[in-house]
């Protein structure tokens, strides 16, 4: 049965799309192979329209009267009341992506202001296991502009689960069998820094118990990682995925690979291009290559 919460995200959907307020799902796209793994190149007009609107995240236009946008616009504090879901818990609020990848993909933001390049704290993974112990799906946080952010408000993002869409469940198949939650490994086809901690997260399981546990997955991934937090955030910026009983964290070194943005969900399987050119870019050094070429040394 399907819960509330997903049905007010349909009918927003719905009614979003028939009034032009939500950008309409346009893509093509081709499936590469490297070294046994499968990755979705895929082509979506709306994120070359994000990049004309100045790289929104989600809410209302973004440009001053008679000038050009205004870089200080928040679409989080107050979101577009058209791509508004609604209240997630106490601290967050639940938006449809303006520029979505995929049907239905959500911005869990904060309500009030902190800088998305800080570390994630409990109260966004309480909201990611909010909606991931309902739905399921793919939890994924791009922290910092050079791990794929475009809005310095704090938010987490969700996409729901399908086998058009981004998930752990390929890199998942390829890790130790058997290992118990807090088990850390390394996926041996990633030659970038990453850690992956097995996690109680996804459909069904207790969401106060997934919050608490993920944040502790984060916290040991972060450690094992050496990432840092100073005056300016967590240090190297990094990407978060959570799904499947799996947490990746990665730290980031740059956000493009010969121009090509990547951000968590390239690393999930799916890599989103502007440009149909771009995808001969991937094809050609290959999407491993890639994702190495935009992380950290191993």
């Amino acid at each position: 049965m399907e819960s509330t919460f997903m049905r007010t995200v349909r009918a927003r959907t719905d009614a979003a799309l028939a009034s032009g307020d939500l950008q309409p799902i346009q893509a093509d796209q081709v499936v590469l192979r490297d070294q046994g793994l499968s990755f979705i190149v895929r082509w979506v007009a709306a994120l070359a329209a994000k990049d004309a609107a100045g790289r929104p995240a989600a809410g209302v236009a973004t440009t001053l009267p008679g000038g050009p946008r205004n870089p200080d616009f928040n679409p989080f504090l107050n979101p577009d009341p058209a791509l508004l879901v609604g209240p997630l818990g106490d601290h967050h609020v639940a938006i449809l992506n303006k520029f979505p990848v995929c049907l239905h993909h959500l911005v869990l933001a904060r309500q009030e202001f902190s800088e998305q390049c800080s570390p994630l704290e409990g109260i966004d993974f309480q909201a990611l296991a909010t909606v991931l112990s309902s739905e399921g799906g793919l939890g994924f946080y791009n922290g910092g502009a050079a791990a794929g952010a475009s809005q310095r408000h704090k938010h987490v993002q969700w996409i729901p689960e399908s086998d058009q869409n981004a998930s752990l469940r390929e890199l998942g198949a390829g890790l130790p069998g058997g290992l118990p939650v807090g088990g850390a490994a390394r996926h041996p086809s990633l030659s970038l820094a990453h850690c992956f901690v097995r996690v109680e997260a996804g459909q069904g399981v207790d969401a106060r118990a997934s919050a608490h546990g993920m944040l502790q997955a984060f916290r040991q991934a972060c450690a094992a990682l050496d990432l840092r937090t100073d005056a300016d955030g967590l240090l190297p910026p990094c990407n978060m995925l959570v799904g499947d009983g799996w947490m990746l964290v990665l730290p980031r070194s740059q956000e493009h690979f010969q121009g090509v943005s990547l951000n968590a969900l390239s690393f999930g399987g799916t890599i989103y291009v502007r440009d149909p050119a771009q995808i001969d870019a991937i094809r050609a050094a290959g999407p491993l290559k890639a994702l190495a070429g935009v992380g950290m040394p191993a």
